[in-house]
């Protein structure tokens, strides 16, 4: 009776590890199968994503959607789900990968896999025009405001957590204890505007989110040259998958080695975000 107990649990184990293996690769295959390559993103974030005038889905996320489906020789369709259901994991199938600007931080990656990161974009400090500040480390205790749940929230707690190793080590050489969180990414920019310390001192933004402000006409500036830490960008996909995120990665390298990431974000941000500066 134990010997047999031991010989069923055996083949218990083994039965699973069968089924592991026949599951590996199992939405790759899908995706080689159906010739279509599902993708969750945002139709709200310009340039990233969103409805052009014709009322299609456009954007740079969008763009490198496309290169990927046709290095993989597929078509690609698009998905726009809730930030929070895409970034929960466990998509159960619903989609195959997400091209969404995710930043891959530690804990994201104990439910979601990071094949590749296709862009870096920098943070920086900014300020109304008619702030004296000219360097980033006078605005320590002043009131700063960002975007809530975001990594511009955790690198003023100073809990910033990224997984990625491929870019310069954050230092916290600013320090408040007066930040004020927003919704959104323009509630910052339009309290910022009304004034040099009316509601703000200062922002923490994404450089190209300012860039997009001051080109609609927002008073603002970045204080100094300094970028207080870059963010990694990549693709996501659900976790189970080694095949689809050995083959995400490859073509992820291969666009940056070729110079079509580079060419794709001049050609939306008007600067290549595509590497470290």
């Amino acid at each position: 009776m134990v010997r047999s107990k031991r010989v069923l649990t055996l083949a218990a184990a083994m039965s699973l590890l069968f089924v592991g293996a026949a599951n590996a690769g199992a939405v790759l295959d899908k995706i080689q199968s159906s010739k279509t390559m599902t993708v969750a993103t945002s139709a709200t974030w310009p340039p990233q994503g969103f409805i052009n005038d014709k009322n299609e889905i456009d954007g740079f996320d969008i763009d490198v959607s496309k290169e990927i489906a046709k290095r993989l020789g597929v078509e690609v369709k698009f998905i726009t789900p809730d930030w929070d259901v895409i970034t929960a994991g466990k998509w159960n199938g619903r989609w195959d990968m997400s091209v969404g600007s995710m930043t891959a931080t530690k804990s994201r990656a104990r439910i979601l896999d990071f094949p590749g990161t296709y862009y870096y974009v920098p943070y920086v400090f900014a300020v109304h025009d008619k702030s004296s500040v000219t360097d980033h480390k006078a605005l320590n205790g002043k009131t700063i405001g960002v975007e809530g749940g975001t990594t511009s929230e955790d690198f003023l707690n100073q809990a910033l957590a990224i997984e990625t190793t491929d870019v310069p080590p954050v230092v916290y050489d600013v320090k408040t204890e007066k930040m004020k969180t927003y919704a959104g990414s323009v509630g910052p920019l339009d309290d910022l505007r009304l004034g040099d310390g009316a509601r703000l001192d200062a922002i923490l933004t994404q450089r190209s989110t300012l860039d997009a402000a001051v080109k609609k006409g927002y008073p603002l500036r970045a204080v100094d040259n300094a970028v207080a830490f870059y963010e990694p960008l990549a693709v996501a996909t659900d976790k189970g998958d080694p095949e689809l995120k050995a083959k995400l990665g490859t073509i992820i390298e291969e666009m940056h080695k070729d110079g079509t990431l580079a060419k794709l974000s001049t050609k939306w941000y008007g600067v290549d975000y595509s590497t470290v500066k």
